[in-house]
């Protein structure tokens, strides 16, 4: 089969990353069909119209339902897991719906990946999984383990299995830069849970450029990590009055449940690991067998000497430099330099 005839899977294709790929993908040659997994008929319909392409091909079903998922991996050589339920809160209130779509619907997609030797499959996960501490992260950090399980039986002449994590898309859904910038055009204070909270910086085109990094350079059951710019929410909230010129009110509302001071992308456990490739880490798999002397009676003795790579400790951006990298967004190249032309990825 030629380079140029290869299918690819996107679950959760709907989605901000599904449009993203779709977007650097469809003019191209690289794949001779794309095919878009997700539940929302609406979602779908839109992004048909919008594409208006023979090759992308749409599959209505769940990552919860095996059989709808096999359907859709039935014939593909690739996959871009991106189908979860990514919502702190929504899935603190309902865990279990957390645990059916991330954890039972990965393990669902990879073994119809497994079953039709799917060449790779790339699963998305995030920065919440490393020390979990609200269910969504939970869902996500038991979803890598699923990830490096099932690739421990998988022939790497057949089928890779691999995974990439990263930490909150600036501007995607639930994130807080729509929100500032609503509260900021309505002249209402900006609502800040705490001014030193730091968060890692990613656009959504980083996001794509790490899974295609994973894609081109995954060995059996890798994690890869893209090192990423953190600000303070502070500094995200002057920079946004800043280009829009407008200042406004800040009310300091208090941290809410579930969530961190900091987030973390790569714990201090996985970097005594972690091979350093200079734009990103890469977490081999844990290769240890059912042996428990390895884990009970010979330990690690340089796990206290490493420190865990987070938006706390990676580099910081001032407010100038938070605003270049805002400039990249669409909503914002929109707003403020007046570029109709930008294409507009949906929530």
């Amino acid at each position: 089969m030629s380079k140029f005839k290869k299918k690819l899977l996107i679950t959760g294709g709907t989605g901000s990353f599904g449009n993203a790929v779709l977007n650097r993908f469809v003019s191209t040659e690289k794949f001779s069909e794309i095919r878009i997994f997700s539940r929302d008929e609406k979602k779908q319909d839109d992004l048909r119209k919008r594409v208006n392409n023979p090759k992308v091909k749409f599959y209505i079903g769940d990552v919860r339902d095996a059989r709808s998922i096999e359907s859709a991996v039935n014939g593909v050589d690739y996959i871009f897991h991106a189908a979860a339920l990514k919502q702190v809160p929504s899935c603190e209130f309902f865990p279990l719906e957390a645990v059916k779509t991330n954890i039972l619907g990965t393990d669902n997609l990879l073994s119809a990946a497994e079953k039709y030797q799917v060449k790779k499959a790339v699963v998305l996960s995030t920065d919440k999984a490393a020390y979990p501490i609200n269910a969504m992260g939970m869902s996500k950090a038991l979803m890598e383990k699923v990830m490096v399980a099932k690739s421990r039986n998988l022939n790497d002449d057949i089928s890779v299995f691999c995974g990439t994590r990263y930490g909150n898309v600036m501007a995607s859904r639930g994130s807080v830069i729509p929100l500032f910038i609503d509260q900021i055009k309505n002249g209402n204070p900006i609502t800040i849970t705490d001014p030193n909270m730091t968060r890692f910086m990613m656009t959504l085109e980083d996001a794509v450029d790490l899974v295609l990094y994973a894609f081109d350079h995954s060995n059996q059951g890798d994690l890869f990590v893209q090192k990423s710019p953190g600000a303070t929410i502070e500094v995200l909230a002057i920079a946004l009055m800043e280009l829009y010129n407008k200042k406004v009110d800040v009310k300091v509302i208090g941290t809410r449940h579930g969530e961190k001071l900091y987030e973390t992308l790569v714990n201090r456990e996985d970097m005594v690991k972690a091979e350093d490739l200079g734009d990103y880490y890469r977490i081999p798999a844990d290769t240890r067998d059912l042996n428990y002397n390895q884990f009970f009676s010979e330990g690690e003795l340089n796990v206290s000497n490493f420190e865990e790579y987070h938006s706390h400790n990676t580099h910081r951006l001032d407010v100038e430099g938070m605003k270049s990298l805002l400039l990249k967004l669409p909503m914002i190249k929109k707003d403020i330099l007046g570029d109709t032309d930008i294409l507009q990825y949906p929530e």
